[in-house]
């Protein structure tokens, strides 16, 4: 009785995996789907007398960049003065404080501006946009919509995740220059080296192939976070009760599938 027992155990826990297998297969596929669907509609709408709507790509600009602006400079001017104050501590142990502006300047560009702006927006937008969609569908409106013949993809998603493609590297780069700017305000106050000569010296450091090396993640990150917020906001079920837990799953696959594409990205960049 107990081998029995136990092998049933097993056996519901080989099914529970099997089950999780399924779902991750399954929504990858609708992910994948939902992008070329996308890119259907962007190229192709008017055609089909369905053209993607620039004012609600305007709309979602505004949402997900121009509103995250303060926080963003926020807390990206942080990480910019906590790199500065962790480099001029490790730095010193080698008497090599004036190289602070090296290692502040590649590591904010390269990696820290993309990551942190990417970990925000899933939380912000990425969040909304799960929430919203939830809603829709749990209101019907999304089915009211195919009766209407609106295809949901190309009036709720193309402008959502267009806006986010472009929005991303901008503030990506936004956060760059407050990154620099705040670690330079530190190491003038500290070591006496002037802003402009930390920028300087960050500009003679930092190479366009870095810059564009955390603006592409960036784009990807986006991409990410629009096609993974999208893919659970249309698969809702149970009411506010399971609003709320895909809202919450969103956020936790998103931030997670960052930080995992950016270890891939870096290890493979760092192999050329």
């Amino acid at each position: 009785m107990a081998n029995e027992t136990q092998l049933g155990g097993w056996g519901k826990k080989v099914d529970q995996i099997g089950r999780m297998t399924i779902t991750a297969i399954e929504e990858i596929g609708n992910g994948a789907m939902l992008v070329a669907q996308s890119v259907f509609w962007l190229f192709m709408g008017r055609r089909y007398a369905q053209p993607v709507r620039l004012s609600a790509v305007a709309e979602q600009m505004l949402e997900i960049g121009i509103k995250a602006i303060p926080i963003l400079i926020l807390l990206n001017g942080t990480i910019g003065i906590m790199l500065a104050i962790q480099s001029i501590y490790t730095l010193s142990i080698f008497g090599a404080e004036n190289q602070v502006t090296k290692a502040v300047g590649i590591v904010v560009v390269r990696e820290f501006a993309p990551l942190i702006s990417g970990i925000l927006i899933a939380g912000r937008s990425g969040s909304a946009l799960a929430a919203r969609l939830g809603t829709m569908r749990i209101n019907q409106e999304i089915d009211a919509l195919h009766v209407m013949g609106i295809n949901p993809v190309r009036f709720l998603v193309v402008p959502a995740l267009l806006a986010m493609i472009i929005m991303m590297p901008l503030l990506t780069f936004m956060c760059d220059v407050v990154g620099v700017f705040a670690a330079a305000v530190y190491v003038d106050l500290t070591l006496g080296i002037s802003i402009t000569a930390f920028f300087d010296q960050t500009i003679a450091t930092v190479s366009v192939g870095d810059l564009f090396h955390g603006l592409g993640k960036s784009m990807l990150f986006a991409l990410l976070i629009a096609v993974i917020g999208v893919v659970n906001g249309a698969s809702v079920t149970g009411g506010a009760e399971g609003l709320g837990k895909v809202t919450t799953r969103s956020v936790v696959q998103a931030i997670s599938a960052i930080v995992l594409t950016d270890m891939i990205f870096a290890y493979i960049a760092t192999l050329g």
